[in-house]
């Protein structure tokens, strides 16, 4: 059977240049990639404070969830991406504020850097919706 592949936005201009979306759904499966700290305004949030920008990033994703008709309870793996692997702890902290309960699987690693080099981190989920029709 097939399914329908969803695409989720979130406005981002360079979606269409570059050929990404925040998300995409097939069926049960939701995967949001790479969200750095930008705001709406396109500025990045909480320059120099992991824990802001560990916390704008899942604003960010679990908004594009629940564009795709799901949440933060159906995330099963998060990949929080540091330029510094010594500020784990802050970013897990404000992680755990989004997945305390889901207890998704997880992976921490460091890069050397983003984009833009204000980002500290970069967060990326996964999720399956078990109630969806298949």
């Amino acid at each position: 059977m097939a399914h329908e592949r969803r695409l989720i936005s979130n406005g981002n201009p360079m979606e269409k240049i570059v050929g990404f979306s925040r998300a995409v759904r097939v069926g049960p499966f939701i995967s949001v990639g790479g969200t750095a700290p930008v705001g709406p305004d396109g500025k990045t949030v909480g320059v120099g404070d992991v824990r802001a920008q560990t916390k704008q990033c899942f604003e960010i994703i679990k908004d594009a969830l629940e564009r795709a008709g799901s949440g933060m309870h159906d995330v099963v793996r998060t990949r929080v991406i540091l330029t510094d692997i010594d500020d784990w702890k802050e970013a897990i902290e404000a992680r755990k504020e989004y997945c305390q309960d889901v207890r998704p699987v997880d992976t921490i690693m460091a890069v050397s850097r983003f984009v833009n080099p204000e980002w500290l981190v970069e967060i990326e989920v996964d999720a399956f919706v078990a109630d969806a029709a298949c």
